[in-house]
């Protein structure tokens, strides 16, 4: 048996296997279950009653680990519950949603990744070990990947968890409030309070101020002292 089968054969190797292959599982699913209409979601709420809002956060955070992007889960969220209840629901299904994300990607994925990365890979590892809220929230608000793949990926480093679900939540609640009125409109467009949504615009405003904020900090880092 060559050392490379005999690595492929390692428990954190069949452990990484399952990982891809669950990811692989997600994104073809994602191809061929169809998406719900807009105006059955209320109704589905109705027939719920008082158990909707749990079923919100849980199936919604389900949907996030399962890489149904969180823009459609916060729209329906809204159509369903409204713009400010919405945007409550989706937050609480993505804090969820981070939460095992990254559960999975650290017990499937950590061991095989801290065994392999070397050089500039060990470099990028350290960093998101040292990563503050600050920097997950730059990552978050980076147009690199999807809600649900960030937290698997996130996992599979050495970054902290409790910075990491802070991170996450907070680089959700600008759109959340944005998509969640849009989605109330969607259903209800007259009783709307569009100034649910002005977070998002201030959400707009603090991502550029705290992506400026984290590339200088990192531009000073990689410069050093004056």
């Amino acid at each position: 048996m060559t050392p490379a089968v005999r690595r492929l054969g390692k428990p954190s190797a069949v452990r990484f296997g399952l990982l891809l292959l669950l990811l692989a599982t997600f994104g073809a699913a994602l191809l061929v279950v169809p998406v719900p209409e807009a105006g059955e979601l209320p109704r589905l709420a109705d027939r719920l009653g008082d158990l909707a809002p749990v079923a919100a956060v849980v199936g919604g955070a389900l949907l996030l680990v399962a890489l149904v992007p969180r823009t459609f889960v916060t729209l329906a969220s809204g159509a369903i519950f409204g713009a400010l209840e919405g945007a409550a629901y989706a937050l609480g299904a993505a804090l969820l949603a981070a939460a095992l994300g990254f559960t999975v990607g650290r017990l499937l994925g950590r061991e095989f990744v801290a065994e392999r990365v070397r050089g500039r890979l060990a470099r990028l590892d350290g960093w998101f070990a040292r990563q503050s809220v600050l920097g997950v929230v730059t990552v978050r608000l980076l147009p690199i990947a999807g809600f649900g793949l960030v937290s698997y990926g996130y996992g599979t480093t050495g970054a902290r968890v409790l910075p990491f679900l802070a991170g996450s939540v907070l680089a959700s609640a600008p759109t959340a409030f944005g998509y969640a009125a849009v989605g109330a409109a969607a259903t209800s467009p007259g009783d709307v309070n569009w100034f649910a949504a002005a977070p998002a615009a201030l959400g707009l405003v603090a991502s550029v101020v705290l992506i400026r904020r984290w590339w200088r900090a990192e531009r000073q880092r990689r410069l050093g002292p004056s």
